[in-house]
């Protein structure tokens, strides 16, 4: 009689035995198949002692299925079997029995999966499902009748349709893809289930099984579906990432297939890697694994291809395009299948020919098969020909094609051999908090946003965008700049300057004229400039504007830089854009344009001209005769400037009527006035409150705006010359009310409340951070600087986002007396980036600004 306590104790003594040799860094890669098949072979030891405890007759059978069915287990893998009965002797085995030994599966440690059914039943279920008929394909007997076991195997493999299996496995692989973006790029992959991961390679064992093609990539190989060099590279891919899979199980301490932040740091030194001054060693390790996912989806889609042109026949007639190639089917074909091997400039003729050609929609399995063997071939001589720069350029010079051609590039491992700077970020992940993409998609996401502000069909996008790009005259100028703008992440030093350095390279290599290429480099090392502007500075002062007038230089240099700076902020990350940051830099361009035009801001005529339209808008409203008059008289120069013709309109119709009379001193307990509607450059809302200045109000502002769950994102402040703070807000809500009239009309009764309530500031709230911050935080950082004049400071801080961020900030700012002039709140995804104009007597002292600046340290981190 078997003790299931001890065997329960031996299974998991060796298999933890086998979960260390998994976790060793020592432990070669290719030697995972030999644990996970000891694992395998350890679960079907303990079902055979239990089996026979069972004792049930010879005449049934334990079949394992899925991915145990494979003869190998990872750490905690489910262990799925089939309890297989006889047709005409289903009845014989009581359920209670079944139970019993199901429930001692589970008491011995087996984290079992179980079905029971009949040879009819399993064919049955297979014929409808073929999730049920995938699971049966990879069966093996585990025990008992051998006989029972072959004859279900032969019905079952005799009744599979390997071209209806195909269809099926190939729209699920579509599906399963699509959930994931389609790329194997992600954040936290799924190294199972993402596009290059586990799941494709064994999808295309299944195709091959239902159309007994083989069984084992050698198999593959032999039939001439895969060569020998595309086998050794699956096996060595398929190797790596059932390792990485393996370690997060058993890191993790459950069923874990995702890459998530909480473990790569984990994963990464289980493998040796160690962190370094520029590159985390979660970097490296996701660079390996993206290299690999981007390997195995390179082959899978050959042998795809392959796999459905042998149970498919194409009948359709080759098209010839020129001497090396031909259309098939929409697809591009080499004439030979050594044609780049004989003849190199082929290789970047394939792409150019993937553009020109109407009709065509993708590489063949032969074209994709030869490039992939080809890859030797494009070395430095590759790379330094005349002929191959001369194509490159005619790719950048077609009409169209040019993102999808780039992207087939990179998919094919022909971009970075092309452009060997390239291949250094093909795969580099970016910890920075707000890139949600690898170095390599983000340029080429970059490129695709400049090239449809070229294309009619996406004008509405970004119409002023567009407008700019309708009157350029060389947009490839604009592509190459994309593509290098980013080159030169993770080197070390300025990228930006850097990647001027490569993209100088670049253009003498392709005899780019001089002028061109001077433009060129420009965008690429200032690429960051005008962002940093508009999001920090104070777009008011005419010397801001023009100190960035004189480093663009002309309205050429501003328009091109301009359009990069909006297709690179909206390539990071889909939640780093808003409308706000679109007004910002259109006014930033708008104003420098005026600069380069010789009118330089003359503040007292951009006062009256603003005046003078706010009074046309007034007009609409049917205000009293001179209403403005007791509002703007109170008004420096200051808050004209920083407030277009429609906010002063919009502040003077909504507040003129409450100004205290010239003359009588300000009630510190009069009501505080709040206005509220929709933002007129987008999402979100505006803010206006009036109210008696007091030393903590910017605090309670942003105190009510936390609890709120609002985020804001630009705040201007105004001290009046009657002693009533004017302060402008543009926030945004993180929930969405089913009237916006809710909204406006809760922000104006909560934020007039609480600014009424008096006592001390509230604690900021603890905020949950997330798990992307949480594993790779961001070190606060201060800076604290005086303006020219040392009337006013300039604070920048830069932090890991989280909840009751700003006003854990603006509290240490009320409790040293400063007055806050502007601020400039950007959130870059998980990272913000906050500008303060601020002033007080506290910051001419050296030991206070150090106070200042270790209590906002401590804010940060708190």
């Amino acid at each position: 009689m078997v003790d299931i306590p001890s065997l329960r104790d031996a299974y998991r003594a060796r298999k933890l035995a086998l979960f260390d040799q998994l976790r060793s860094a020592r432990a070669p890669t290719r030697s995972v198949h030999t644990a996970l098949r000891q694992l395998s072979a350890l679960a079907d030891e303990t079902l055979g002692a239990l089996w026979a405890e069972a004792g049930f007759a010879h005449a049934f059978a334990l079949v394992a299925v899925g991915g145990f069915g494979r003869g190998e287990l990872f750490p905690y893998s489910d262990v799925d079997v089939l309890l297989l009965l006889p047709d005409d002797h289903a009845a014989d085995i009581a359920p209670e029995r079944l139970e019993a030994f199901i429930g001692q599966c589970w008491d011995a440690g087996l984290e079992i999966g179980s079905s029971v059914r009949t040879v009819d039943e399993c064919l049955a279920e297979a014929s409808k499902d073929v999730t049920v008929q995938t699971s049966l394909l990879e069966s093996r007997l585990v025990v008992g009748d051998k006989r029972l076991y072959a004859g279900f195997r032969k019905r079952f493999l005799a009744a599979i349709d390997p071209q209806a299996f195909y269809a099926a496995k190939s729209q699920e692989m579509r599906h399963r893809h699509q959930k994931f973006d389609s790329t194997p790029y992600a954040l936290e992959p799924n190294c199972k289930e993402s596009p290059g991961g586990l799941r494709d390679l064994q999808t295309i064992l299944w195709m091959s099984k239902a159309a007994g093609f083989g069984n084992r990539w050698d198999d593959l190989a032999k039939s001439g579906l895969a060569t020998p060099f595309e086998v050794q590279q699956i096996k060595r891919n398929e190797a790596l990432l059932s390792l990485i899979r393996a370690r997060l199980h058993v890191i993790a301490n459950r069923r874990e297939d995702r890459l998530v932040f909480d473990l790569q740091t984990a994963v990464a030194a289980s493998f040796g890697y160690a962190g370094e001054s520029q590159r985390r060693a979660s970097e490296a390790l996701m660079r390996r694994y993206y290299w690999a996912a981007k390997a195995v989806s390179q082959l899978t889609q050959i042998l795809l291809l392959n796999i459905a042109e042998r149970l498919q026949p194409q009948a359709e007639e080759a098209t010839r395009i020129n001497d090396r190639f031909f259309e098939k089917a929409g697809l591009i074909e080499v004439a030979s299948d050594d044609l780049y091997l004989k003849d190199p400039h082929a290789i970047l003729e394939t792409f150019l020919l993937y553009q020109k050609t109407i009709g065509v929609n993708g590489l063949a399995p032969r074209t994709l098969r030869a490039l992939y063997n080809a890859r030797h071939v494009m070395d430095s001589k590759f790379r330094n020909d005349r002929v191959n720069h001369m194509t490159f350029m005619r790719m950048l010079l077609e009409p169209r094609g040019i993102t999808h051609a780039l992207r087939l590039m990179n998919q094919t491992s022909v971009l970075g051999r092309y452009l060997r700077v390239f291949r250094s970020i093909v795969g580099q992940m970016q910890h920075d908090l707000f890139h949600v993409y690898t170095v390599d998609q983000h340029i080429l996401m970059v490129l695709r946003n400049v090239r449809r502000f070229f294309i009619a069909e996406h004008a509405h996008e970004y119409p002023f965008c567009s407008q700019l790009a309708a009157g350029w005259d060389k947009p490839w100028i604009l592509y190459v700049a994309a593509l290098f703008h980013d080159i030169a992440k993770g080197r070390g030093g300025d990228h930006s300057e850097l990647g001027a350095r490569d993209v100088r390279r670049f253009c003498r290599q392709h005899e780019i004229e001089r002028e061109d290429s001077r433009l060129i480099e420009f965008l690429v090392a200032e690429h960051l400039v005008m962002s940093q502007v508009a999001q920090k500075q104070d777009l008011s002062d005419p010397e801001v504007i023009g100190a960035f007038a004189k480093r663009v230089g002309n309205e050429r240099y501003l328009t091109a830089l301009y359009l990069l700076t909006i297709a690179d902020i909206r390539g990071t990350s889909p939640r780093v854009w808003n409308a706000w940051k679109g007004k910002l830099l259109e006014d930033l361009y708008r104003s420098t344009l005026r600069a380069l035009g010789g009118r330089m801001p003359d503040p007292g005529a951009e006062v009256e001209a603003r005046k003078r339209d706010a009074l046309i808008q007034l007009a609409l409203y049917a205000q009293p005769f001179e209403a403005h008059k007791a509002l703007w008289e109170t008004l420096d120069v200051g808050y004209f400037m920083r407030h277009d013709a429609s906010e002063i309109a919009w502040h003077t119709k909504q507040l003129s009527r409450h100004v205290p009379p010239r003359g009588i001193p300000v009630d510190p307990h009069a009501p505080a006035l709040v206005r509220a509607r929709l933002s007129p450059v987008g999402e979100g809302l505006q803010v206006v409150v009036y109210t008696p200045d007091q030393p903590d109000l910017f605090a309670r502002i942003c105190g009510y705006f936390d609890q709120a769950s609002f985020s804001i994102l630009d705040a201007k402040v105004h001290t009046a010359s009657n002693g009533y703070a004017l302060d402008t807000f543009q926030v945004v809500a993180t929930f969405i009310p089913e009237h916006y009239r809710d909204l406006i009309s809760m922000v104006e009764t909560g934020l007039a409340k609480t600014l009424g309530e008096a006592g001390p500031l509230p604690p900021p709230s603890k905020g949950r951070v997330s798990r992307r911050v949480r594993s790779f935080p961001i070190k606060p950082r201060i800076s604290l600087l005086p303006d020219e004049k040392a009337q006013r400071w300039l604070l920048n801080i830069s932090a890991s986002d989280r909840t009751g961020l700003l006003y854990s900030v603006a509290r240490v700012l009320a409790r040293h007396h400063l007055n806050l002039q502007l601020a400039k709140v950007t959130t870059l995804g998980e990272r913000v980036e906050d500008t303060f104009l601020i002033s007080g007597p506290e910051l001419q002292g050296q030991r206070a600004q150090l106070a200042i600046e270790t209590e906002l340290l401590e804010a940060l981190a708190a």
